[in-house]
């Protein structure tokens, strides 16, 4: 699949680095490209405007600071009928500190399908550490990722992807059900920064053996 990944701060550099060699077109979309020539190096990916990456993709992955996400999504156009996959936590300054912005009645993942209306928005890939996406494989289990979108062909275009990423993929339901996938990654910043478990390391769903 040609994958259009928008932002290559360390969460878009680790999900290039985790699909690297795994048979996917990766085009990075920056800015500035000088600024990503390592990473495209390292990636074999290929380096375009976001909205030029964005252009005639399989998957767009949007891994963008959740402040500056709006302006940054409405510039790629309406993105009609492409599958825009939304790692973003909305994250920002609370009245008890750093923690989400939104939810109960909403989540980042059902503000991006309302700015991308005709897109098929999937919410995935922000339940765990930048660290995890580019390497699954010292893990002891399969890690888990959880999947939120309306679309069911969708989410096996992105189930795929996370397949490849050394995920085990799992459907949480529609778009709506994004308002339980970021508290869940809350979790895991919570574990990892606040309660000293650092971060390297992942959920899993392990079944009782037979």
């Amino acid at each position: 699949m040609r994958i259009a990944i928008i932002g290559t701060g360390n969460v878009g550099g680790a999900i290039a680095r985790g699909l690297a060699g795994k048979g996917h077109d990766l085009v990075l979309g920056a800015r500035d490209p000088a600024k990503v020539g390592t990473l495209a190096a390292e990636t074999g990916a290929q380096v375009a405007s976001s909205v030029a990456a964005a252009r005639g993709a399989d998957i767009v992955i949007l891994a963008l600071p959740w402040g500056a996400a709006e302006a940054a999504v409405r510039d790629l156009g309406d993105m009609a009928g492409q599958i825009v996959v939304d790692c973003m936590n909305p994250i920002g300054r609370t009245a008890a500190g750093m923690g989400l912005t939104v939810g109960h009645t909403t989540s980042g993942g059902e503000i991006v399908q309302g700015w991308l209306p005709r897109a098929q928005v999937v919410k995935t890939l922000n339940q765990v550490g930048a660290e995890i996406m580019a390497d699954t494989a010292r893990l002891a289990h399969p890690p888990v990722m959880f999947m939120a979108g309306n679309d069911t062909d969708a989410k096996a275009k992105v189930g795929l992807m996370l397949t490849d990423l050394g995920f085990e993929a799992l459907d949480a339901g529609d778009i709506t059900k994004a308002r339980l996938l970021e508290p869940f990654g809350m979790v895991w910043i919570n574990q990892a920064l606040m309660r000293g478990k650092g971060r390297n390391w992942a959920f899993a769903a392990v079944g009782v053996q037979a």
